[in-house]
Formats: structure tokens, sequence, C-alpha cells
């Protein structure tokens, strides 16, 4: 229990609120969100968890009587605090109230001008005054957009579809699907044998909508883990085809998307998604009693998976390390097995230490893994996925060979340099509160399909055979959209 005199030392008033959840009539996501950081009565900011949690409560009116929302409260250990709420399908009037033992905090009450609409209920906003609003770079700005794009300045998909449908309609190694929107309406065509990921594309593209009016285009999207369009070999003489993906590599032209994963955690926020770039940044597991030791689980989908099974069992003081599952290398289970239980993505954090290496393509837990309060090691790899290009290593993460042979010394190395590993950590979360929180996978999503659909120059049409995806929402807006004051 802390004493009176020390609750106190937290300056309500000092403290600062930032984010766009405090202005929710115009920043429209599935889970609002903004974040507090503790000051002290010095104007210092705290370094660690508050003596007393920060009490915040949403206020107004619906049509069911006061407004309904759920409100969490995500403590990162740091002296910053996520706080992220939903309302139902509208409220008015609100006001956002943030106390700190008793006392208001910063600029609290806020008070929202306009109705609040729930991100389910359809209210598309002007694509360019939404961005404004998230304050969305454009793609100019972002160089992996940029890169992915340079090679397809001018793309007419009448001229280059039916060669297109001829390279990768192979349905038993290649499941790709067309998508069409147009005036807000998606369409699509699937291909190959197993296209059940369709879905998370499905989701993404009527979430979108929901929020943007979005531009008129077709894109093909890759539903597998490698990306299609290679280098080199027929692109020579046929050129590169357009195709969108979640992972990219070095060695092809294939244009990348956020993973189905890291959108899935954003447009589900706080719905049926238990793991997500908010919810990991909880502070559970204090750095002071986590093991001393670098940490993986994970299914045999690469060889190095199982080398490190191999370097765990020399070095058991360094890397505990496990296979839960075998499906690649069955064959191989007596000697790298037994498999152990799936543990709980939030029970990785009671180590130290977290690596990640390649499955099948890239890792898709990378982003998760910054977003603790562990050091991440990575290995090298010719895959990405869309925001590698920002990241620096050593400022935030520690990289090691692609064949594990340098991994034991990094590690030691983490061991006998405390002060550098907190600093890499600190960068990573940085890095992860500036680039992929949901806000900034909406943003990433509308800026390349902006950029992408002023590059068609052909009609976007629906093409016969085309399926509608059914929109999905809970309400309509019938008030006009709100205008910007700029």
């Amino acid at each position: 229990m802390f004493a009176e005199a020390e609750i106190k030392l937290v300056d309500a008033e000092k403290c600062l609120v930032w984010g766009a959840g405090i202005k929710p009539d115009v920043s429209v996501l599935p889970a609002r969100y903004f974040f507090i950081m503790a000051i002290d009565k010095n104007g210092q900011r705290y370094l660690e968890s508050a003596p007393l949690n920060f009490q915040v409560k949403i206020k107004g009116n619906s049509p069911h009587g006061r407004c309904r929302s759920h409100v969490d409260v995500i403590d990162r250990g740091d002296g910053t605090n996520i706080v992220r709420y939903t309302t139902a399908d509208w409220c008015d009037q609100v006001e956002i109230e943030i106390r700190y033992n008793g006392t208001q905090v910063a600029q609290s009450p806020y008070y929202v001008r306009n109705k609040v609409y729930s991100e389910k209920c359809y209210c598309p906003q002007d694509l360019q005054l939404f961005m404004l609003h998230n304050n969305c770079p454009n793609a100019a700005a972002d160089k992996q957009i940029m890169w992915d794009l340079h090679s397809f300045k001018r793309v007419n998909f009448s001229a280059i579809r039916e060669n297109l449908m001829k390279r990768y309609n192979q349905p038993e190694s290649v499941s790709l699907c067309h998508y069409v929107v147009k005036q807000q309406q998606i369409w699509r065509q699937c291909y190959g044998k197993y296209t059940g990921f369709k879905m998370f594309m499905d989701s993404t593209l009527l979430a979108l909508s929901r929020v943007a009016l979005l531009p008129d285009m077709e894109f093909y999207l890759n539903l597998g883990d490698w990306p299609l369009s290679k280098k080199g070999g027929q692109q020579r003489t046929s050129g590169p085809y357009p195709i969108f993906s979640w992972c990219g590599s070095e060695d092809s032209y294939d244009i990348t998307l956020p993973t189905y994963d890291l959108t899935e955690s954003s447009v589900e926020n706080m719905g049926r998604v238990a793991l997500d770039m908010l919810s990991v940044q909880r502070n559970e597991h204090p750095w002071e009693l986590k093991e001393d030791k670098a940490f993986w689980r994970g299914r045999d989908s690469r060889r190095e998976r199982l080398d490190l099974i191999d370097l765990s069992r020399k070095y058991p003081e360094l890397i505990n390390a496990s296979i839960t599952n075998f499906f690649f290398f069955r064959d191989e289970e007596q000697k790298y097995g037994p498999t152990v239980p799936y543990v709980s993505f939030m029970e990785f954090f009671k180590y130290k230490y977290q690596l990640n290496i390649d499955g099948t393509v890239a890792s898709y837990r990378f982003p998760y893994l910054l977003a603790g309060d562990s050091l991440v090691f990575k290995q090298d790899s010719p895959y990405y996925e869309h925001f590698y290009s920002k990241l620096q290593p050593y400022k935030h993460y520690v990289p090691f060979k692609r064949n594990l042979s340098d991994l034991i010394e990094k590690v030691q190395w983490a061991r006998e340099h405390e002060k550098k590993v907190r600093e890499i950590i600190h960068n990573a979360r940085e890095f992860v509160e500036a680039n992929l929180l949901p806000q900034h996978i909406y943003c990433y999503h509308l800026a390349l399909f902006k950029e992408w659909s002023n590059r068609l120059v052909a009609p976007v049409v629906v093409m016969p055979g085309m399926e509608k995806v059914q929109t999905s929402y809970t309400c309509f807006c019938k008030e006009p959209q709100i205008k910007d004051e700029l």
C-alpha cells in the first residue's frame, strides 16, 4: 500500500493526454484509443507505473439511454497508459473523463462536439478527409509503398489481365483473388484450391469502406505464403505482373500489404481477437522478474527452427526453445521432440529476450514481439512485412545470421549490456506506437489504395463471374458528413 504522500506525487493536471481517441467523432476506428503519461509534481515523467490507476469514463446519451461503452486501461509499466474504448451504435453529447486519485487529468473532461458513431456503422468520410483526421501520411512519404509501386507506374488490366491469369491460374499451387471496388461496392472472383483466406481481405475492405470512401480500383491478391511475382525468368520478357501479397521478398515484385494477422487484430480490436498491438503492451512481467534467457515456441516450418532446438539443448542456460507441432519434418520428430503445449503469447514476455525466426516466410509474430517489453533478436531474412524498411538493426532489434551461427554470441552480449538492451526495447515500443497501431494499419491500406488507383489507366469494371461481397454494418449515418474546418 502506498502512503498518501507518495500517491500525491503524480500531478494530475500536468499529466499528458494525446491520441486520436480524444476526437472520436472524426477519427473512427474499431476501438478508439489514446495515451496518458504520468507526470510528477516537478514536471518529470514517471518511468514506471504510477502508484494508482487512472480512471476513465465515457459519458453521453444513446438511443438506449446512457451511452453504452467498454473501457480498457492498459498500464505499460513505463509511466504511460493506453486507454481504448468502444461505444454502442452512436452516442451524443459525449464526455471523456479522466481522473487520477479523484482529480481531473490534463484537460479532462474532453467534450466531443458531434455524434460518435461505432465503426460498425456505415459512415464513410471523404478519403482525404479521413486521412487528414487520422494523420495518415500520403503514399509518397512511405518508401515501402513507393518501392513496391515503382515498377507499376501505369497499369492497364485490360491489356494484361488475360496473360496474368494464364501465368497464375494454377489451382494446385496458387490461390489468389481478383478484387474490384466500384462505387463502394466490393466484388471478387477467386482461383485455386485453398481460398479461405479471402475472408481477411473481405473484412478489411468492408471495414475500410465503412469509414472512408474508397477509390474505384482493381487488384489481384495472393492468398498464399510465398510471394508470386518473381524477378528474372519469364518476367524479363513479359514484365512484372502486379500482385498484392501479405509478405514481400528480395526476389519478387509483390506489392506488400500489412499481414492478414496484423490487419485482423486491428479490424477486430477489442472484439473476438484477443491478441492485438495494444493489449500486448500491457505490463504483466516487470523486467527485474523476467528470466535472463531467450525464448521461442512454434511449429517446425523451417530447418533453422530445428537447429534452434539443438542450440537450446547445448546452451539451456541461454535459450528456452521447443516445437509445438510437427508438420514439415515429421520424420525428425523423435530427434527434435517431444512437442510441448502451446503457451499464451503474453507468457513469452516472462523472458528478457525473444527470438524471431522465419516460418515458411516472414514470421508474422514480429510486430507483437516489438511491442512487448523484451529484446527482440531477428533472424536475417530475404522476406519482409510492410514495415521492415523503417526498422534499424541495433536500434529496434538485434539481428543474427540466418544459419544461427552468431546467436549464442548475441545473447551473451545482451546479458552483459543491460543499459543498451533497455534502450533498444524502448525504441522498439516507440516504433510500434508510431507505425503499427490500428490507426497506422488503416492509414497504410488507404494510402496504398489511393496511390494504386491513380496508376490504373483502364476503366474499372465488374467482370463476369464476380461475386459481390455483402456489406456489413449495424447502423447508418443519415446526417451530413462532418465538414473539415481547416
